[in-house]
């Protein structure tokens, strides 16, 4: 897979501290499906698409362990859903609408859609 490294301004380039991210011609439908499949993951997805503005990591409060919560982070970058770049001691994440939109048109919007209409149905948790 073809990844770009983003630079991340320069107290991240004098730390070392940048993010891989792949192209947008490299990003695989296979792969972002495998990302949403997982209902934490999908839990991300669904707060981003919510908001306008890039989001830190400690703004989600999955219930999992920090270690788990950063895997799941490292899913949805490495597999194109989403953007993550250092502000600060920050991490900041976006979806990648634009992106997957223009790969995989509908299929964002389909996928919250069903994820609403499953929480709907089955009622609690967001996951």
């Amino acid at each position: 897979m073809q990844t770009q490294t983003t630079p991340t301004g320069p107290q991240s380039q004098a730390t070392g501290r940048s993010l891989e991210h792949p192209r947008r011609e490299a990003i695989r439908l296979e792969d972002v499906l495998h990302a949403l499949s997982d209902p934490m993951r999908m839990r991300v997805v669904r707060t981003l698409a919510e908001e306008s503005a890039e989001l830190s990591c400690s703004v989600f409060d999955l219930p999992v362990s920090k270690s788990t919560t950063t895997h799941h982070f490292r899913v949805l970058r490495e597999c194109g859903v989403i953007h993550q770049i250092y502000r600060g001691t920050a991490k900041m994440s976006a979806l990648r609408r634009e992106d997957l939109d223009a790969l995989f048109p509908g299929l964002l919007d389909s996928v919250l859609a069903a994820a609403a209409l499953q929480e709907g149905r089955l009622g609690g948790d967001r996951g």
